[in-house]
């Protein structure tokens, strides 16, 4: 049994990680038996449940000197573990997918990389894709187009007026004119921010268009998404109605936070987190919407609405995805909206069957997210300059 003194003990234990991302009743009786048999450690391993679950899956940076010293320890036990490993596979999902997962999303820089130039057999599976280049967000206005490279952050006043950050650089404003509508374009491989005048703050993701204007006037306020995905957190004034349209339905909104994808190549669907909305398609009855609520539009122009976890629906605005026995075509496709990837997934018939369920750190570094992805999927990765090729991986 390991030694453990405190609770980073239990962050470099992999059994104790799984116990806690894919729990059974083995791993459920065997803590059981630990905490009985070491009472004195029962703080300790609190210690180390809550760390996981509030800042270990949920941050994506750690101050420098927790960083580094869970780094050196959690690193040191990685490395000896893997000159264990005389296979060329890598590590097995049943016990190092979920520590690679805390690993990556702590912000360690350890990877299993492939070795170049490895053929291909006709009859292997693999999904290829392919790294896209860069576009521009853009802003338009009725007299003008901004152009920024990275991602910003756009925030109106009530006159009207815009501050515009991109990264770290110094602001820059704008006046955009009333009530006109302006867009603001996010392609793959960029995410923004923008606050309205009345104060709602919107989160958009990859791929995503939002008409709104620099102010709201009359007895409404409107915006409109034209295609992507946002979260948004709306500002209460029961004296002007908050409305989203997009081109299948309208989201009424009652003071609330809501998310919605739109994207042409997904089911459009609305998850309630906080508050009321109702949604109306053209010519068909309302649909009221209640907290941790999911509603999924049909071609019919009627929505399904179920229960679901919304965090994995929301996690994306916080820099991590969230999955639970996703296909990993799906992941794929959210993977490949978020950096800018095209997949083809023209030869995957078995690769369709491969699911996965945990939480990716959205890191700079791509390699720390396809290697999670392997592990998670039991699939192998290998990246030549532009291009990523997916391999099975049988169980």
């Amino acid at each position: 049994m390991p030694n453990y003194t405190r609770y980073t003990d239990f962050l470099k234990d992999k059994q104790f990680i799984r116990w806690q991302l894919a729990p059974d009743e083995e791993l459920e009786a065997h803590w059981e038996g630990f905490i009985k048999q070491n009472p004195e450690l029962k703080i300790a391993l609190q210690q180390a449940i809550d760390y996981l679950k509030t800042t270990g899956l949920n941050k994506s940076t750690l101050n420098e000197d927790e960083r580094i010293r869970l780094l050196n320890e959690i690193q040191s036990t990685v490395e000896r573990s893997l000159k264990r490993i005389k296979s060329r596979r890598l590590i097995q999902l049943s016990v190092a997918s979920c520590a690679a997962i805390t690993l990556l999303i702590i912000g360690l820089n350890h990877f299993v990389f492939q070795e170049k130039g490895t053929l291909f057999s006709p009859e292997q599976e693999l999904i290829v894709g392919s790294l896209l280049n860069d576009k521009d967000i853009q802003l338009i206005t009725e007299e003008d187009s901004l152009l920024f490279q990275n991602d910003v952050q756009v925030e109106f006043d009530e006159s009207g007026k815009a501050k515009i950050t991109q990264g770290n650089n110094g602001g820059k404003t704008a006046e955009l004119t009333g009530s006109k509508q302006n867009t603001l374009i996010v392609p793959y491989g960029k995410r923004s921010t923008l606050t309205l005048s009345d104060g709602s703050k919107v989160w958009l993701n990859s791929g995503s268009a939002l008409e709104f204007p620099a102010q709201f006037t009359g007895n409404n306020r409107e915006v409109r998404l034209a295609s992507g995905e946002m979260y948004i957190e709306v500002a209460p004034d029961g004296k002007k109605p908050f409305h989203v349209r997009t081109s299948d339905f309208d989201v009424k909104v009652y003071g609330t936070k809501f998310n919605i994808s739109a994207y042409a190549d997904s089911p459009r669907s609305v998850v309630l987190v906080e508050g009321k909305v109702s949604l109306k398609p053209i010519n068909k009855k309302e649909t009221f919407l209640s907290p941790s609520e999911q509603a999924v539009y049909s071609d019919n122009g009627t929505f399904n609405t179920q229960k679901v976890d919304v965090n994995q629906f929301i996690s994306w605005k916080n820099g991590y995805l969230e999955f639970d026995k996703t296909p990993m075509t799906e992941v794929l496709k959210q993977i490949g909206r978020y950096y800018n990837l095209s997949f083809d997934f023209d030869n995957d018939v078995n690769l369709q069957k491969r699911t996965c369920t945990g939480k990716i750190y959205l890191s700079e570094n791509l390699d720390n997210v396809m290697t999670t992805i392997g592990l998670l999927s039991s699939t192998k990765y290998i990246k030549d300059n532009n291009q990523i090729f997916i391999i099975n991986e049988p169980n």
